[in-house]
């Protein structure tokens, strides 16, 4: 994947495109939009690549679709 992102960027962006926070739970946070949702460790480090992935996947988002969405700030 090659890049960094913390938990709350990827919330932030989320929320932004018509995810919404569900429930939080200790340092889980997840969301959901329509059939798709996802929990996300909520910690000050970015997220490792594989979770990213894990939750790029869950939800059916691409790579690429993330970058806008992190540099789209309406």
């Amino acid at each position: 994947m090659g890049f960094a992102v913390k938990p709350k960027d990827l919330i932030d962006a989320l929320c932004r495109n018509g995810f919404v926070i569900v429930r939080i739970k200790g340092s889980h946070y997840k969301v959901r939009k329509g059939d798709k949702a996802v929990t996300i460790p909520f910690h000050n480090k970015e997220l490792k690549t594989g979770t990213l992935q894990a939750i790029l996947k869950s939800l059916g988002i691409t790579k690429e679709e993330l970058v806008k969405m992190l540099k789209d700030e309406n």
